[in-house]
């Protein structure tokens, strides 16, 4: 199984919304892919990130997938492809990593 981690630093403002609200749309964008794509097994995002949390970020996802093979499909699967236009218009930074367990 492949896990494949995201986060993300939003900009202050943009696309007529604060980052706030764009964390929240993203985050409502991704999670609504659950049943779209099937090599999308689980996900979850989250905009609120623990006061433990060692790294510059606003939201987090995390994935999961069988195969590399299936990480790739979901990437470039049109209906996730339609979401990344829209987040990378607002972040300022992305930071990911994927790994197998």
């Amino acid at each position: 199984m492949i896990r494949h981690i995201v986060w993300w630093t939003l900009k202050d403002e943009a696309e007529g919304a604060t980052a706030a609200q764009n964390g929240l749309k993203v985050k409502e964008l991704i999670e609504a892919l659950r049943g779209k794509i099937d090599a999308l097994k689980s996900v979850e995002v989250s905009v609120k990130l623990a006061a433990t949390t060692t790294v510059d970020a606003q939201i987090v996802l995390h994935s999961t997938h069988d195969t590399t093979a299936d990480l790739a499909a979901y990437n470039n699967h049109p209906e996730h492809q339609k979401i990344v236009g829209f987040i990378k218009k607002i972040v300022n930074s992305r930071q990911a990593i994927d790994f197998e367990v």
